[in-house]
């Protein structure tokens, strides 16, 4: 007898076991014991924190946990400061099956003033009932920070410097394709463009910008970005002021002597660099009114390093002693040409 009862209740157990049960939903005995089962299960903001009357797309996820479909009908945010602008989208029927999830997609605006607001989502069934759940929609008007974080004090005609533009973003969410483009007349920048893509909340990047000026100027940093699908823009102005190089090299001659054989005289003497950069490929020579000769008509220090120093010897010929120019020559680290008489 035990053993009928056992079997019994098994089978009873087995007949109450739908397949839909066995999915993972509940069983509904009524169409409005489904509907109670329908329940916003999330939902997605584009962007995560909206600028005021920026415009962006707020996705409702409902998820029916019921065994039988339930149909719903013109879902709606409602708040003063949120304007949905797409409710003509909704006007018919959506059946959303058992276990299966439907999204709502808004396309809104959200007006000032800052702060954070918490729209209710509402959506009627077909059996009158209706499923609620409150959204957070947070505005904030902080726009990014852009600005030059490193530069020379000046800038030298045709020396090459290195400029960083800093960009921060001080808000609550990611900025995507973010893209810096200079503009300047007379000044050559590189890379032309650099884009930074995606710059996460609460962080900055420093970008590096090789300029080299012909001449004074100003120089623009165009800086655009997204946050959702709307574009930002902003400016940064760096002005090419040109002046004194604090850092170059600065060549001084010491302990000079002239002497003569027959025609040809010979200058010695010692090269000093009193500046605060190595010069690379140094070479005096003698320049007109008098003319370089043979054995040195030119003599080639080499790399002179900051406050280092050489013994040179030239030779050359002339009618005119007055004046001798010695002209000197090295290249900077960039391998750009410089001179000195």
């Amino acid at each position: 007898m035990k053993v009928k009862t056992i079997v019994l209740i098994i089978f009873l157990l087995l007949v109450c076991i739908s397949p839909a049960s066995a999915a993972g939903t509940i069983i509904a005995m009524s169409p409005q014991d489904a509907a109670a089962l329908v329940y916003v299960s999330g939902y997605d903001l584009d962007p995560a924190v909206f600028y005021p009357y920026e415009k962006g797309t707020v996705t409702v996820h409902v998820y029916n946990a019921a065994n039988a479909s339930v149909g719903l009908s013109m879902p709606d945010l409602i708040d003063p400061n949120v304007n949905v602008i797409n409710k003509n989208s909704f006007t018919t029927m959506t059946n959303i099956g058992p276990g299966a999830t439907v999204d709502f997609s808004f396309l809104v605006t959200v007006d000032p003033p800052d702060g954070t607001y918490f729209p209710l989502f509402t959506v009627p069934t077909k059996t009158e009932n209706s499923v609620h759940s409150t959204l957070k929609i947070v505005v904030d008007s902080t726009d990014i920070r852009a600005s030059i974080s490193k530069k020379p004090d000046t800038f030298s005609v045709s020396k090459k410097d290195t400029v960083n533009v800093s960009i921060v973003n001080p808000r609550d969410g990611d900025i995507t394709d973010v893209l810096i483009i200079p503009e300047g007349t007379g000044v050559d920048v590189t890379p032309s463009e650099t884009f930074v893509g995606t710059l996460n909340a609460g962080s900055s990047v420093q970008v590096p910008f090789q300029i080299t000026p012909g001449q004074q100027a100003n120089l623009t940093f165009h800086v655009s970005f997204h946050n959702g699908d709307n574009k930002h823009t902003t400016d940064v102005s760096l002005p090419i002021v040109i002046g004194e190089d604090k850092l170059a090299v600065v060549p001084i001659v010491n302990n000079v002597a002239l002497t003569s054989s027959g025609s040809v005289y010979t200058v010695t003497g010692d090269i000093n660099n009193a500046g605060l950069t190595d010069a690379k490929s140094m070479v005096l020579t003698i320049g007109t009114p008098a003319r370089a000769v043979e054995p040195y008509a030119e003599y080639a220090i080499g790399s002179l390093a900051a406050d280092d120093f050489s013994s040179f010897e030239l030779s050359f010929t002339g009618t005119d002693l007055s004046a001798v120019p010695l002209i000197i020559t090295w290249k900077d680290k960039d391998g750009n040409q410089r001179e000195l008489v």
